[in-house]
């Protein structure tokens, strides 16, 4: 009796029949956005507010994808835009919020308690390992992390024995989410892709993701990409899209290149605190709706207020 292809099985031979040609692969946002469809599961690279790929959620936004699922290791307030305007209605992470001050997200607490969300929660490590699941092409890995927490008994887990050791182990399911949005401090045209400082968990949610769009700081020549290999995390064979978008995850960090612009946080936790998820529905209509593209967005901001981000950066910078 034949039974039908699992999930892992099923999205393990879409990335092995993929074919990614090393080709100029440069768009702009909108054309990269056509990737996305709706109904789609996005992963969001970076971490909280570090390099959030901001240019392509607001391109996301404006062009109005429903019925999004959004995963990412640990979720800043971009979360609360999909759901405060209700494009997504899912949310896969292991924490939503700002914290650092500025407290956890008040908007998907009202949606997840109303019924218009469904929250569906794992540890830090075992969203990486998901990740790490589905670009190895398995079914699992197992951990320790969650076992014996309310965690694994509210998630998709299952109890699993050693075949060495006899140890008890919780078996993670694995994760390939149909695109990857992730922002990188530079690329090449091709998509070979390099990321200052701590990579995160980008690297497998590229290699774990049917469909992967690059934001970049700058694009550069291939030649400076060679020339320190071992910054390039994400080759241009997991990569579909590169769109050229310096500040792309403003009003996020980049790490030496901006910090996060703190007092634009400020503004929008005031706005939640006052008026709950309509201060979300606001922010998309003033940040995103009444531009054309995320240059427009950056241009109200204005760039002094940009380059003084960016040297707060430069300050924290080894010298």
């Amino acid at each position: 009796m034949m039974t039908a292809p699992s999930p892992i099985r099923t999205a393990r031979a879409e990335l092995e029949s993929t074919v990614r040609p090393v080709t100029d692969k440069r768009v702009s946002a909108a054309e990269a956005i056509e990737l996305v469809r709706s109904g789609d599961h996005i992963a969001v690279g970076g971490t909280n507010y570090a390099r959030t790929p901001m240019a392509l959620l607001f391109e996301i936004l404006r062009q109005e994808r429903t019925g999004l699922t959004l995963s990412r290791p640990l979720s800043c307030y971009e979360v609360e835009l999909f759901l405060g305007t209700g494009m997504a209605d899912t949310v896969v992470t292991s924490w939503v919020g700002i914290g650092h001050g500025w407290g956890l997200a008040r908007i998907l607490r009202h949606c997840v308690e109303n019924g218009q969300a469904r929250f569906e929660e794992w540890s830090h490590l075992g969203m990486g390992m998901r990740y790490q699941a589905g670009a190895m092409g398995v079914p699992f890995l197992p951990t320790v992390s969650m076992l014996g927490s309310d965690l694994a008994n509210n998630t998709e887990t299952a109890p699993v024995v050693c075949p060495f050791t006899g140890q008890r182990l919780l078996a993670i399911p694995s994760l390939n989410p149909d695109v990857a949005l992730i922002h990188v401090h530079r690329a090449d045209q091709y998509g070979n892709a390099q990321i200052d400082g701590y990579p995160l968990m980008d690297a497998e949610m590229a290699r774990a993701s049917r469909r992967v769009v690059l934001s970049a700081e700058e694009i550069v020549t291939t030649e400076e990409i060679r020339r320190d290999p071992g910054s390039t995390v994400i080759p241009h064979f997991a990569v579909d899209a590169v769109v050229e978008v310096p500040y792309g995850a403003y009003p996020h960090e980049c790490y030496g290149k901006y910090e996060v612009d703190s007092e634009h946080v400020d503004e929008y936790m005031r706005a939640v605190r006052e008026t709950g998820v309509a201060a979300a529905r606001e922010y998309v209509e003033r940040h995103v709706g009444k531009h054309a593209d995320f240059s427009g967005f950056l241009a109200d901001i204005g760039s002094e207020r940009l380059r003084a981000q960016q040297l707060r950066a430069q300050e924290l910078m080894p010298r």
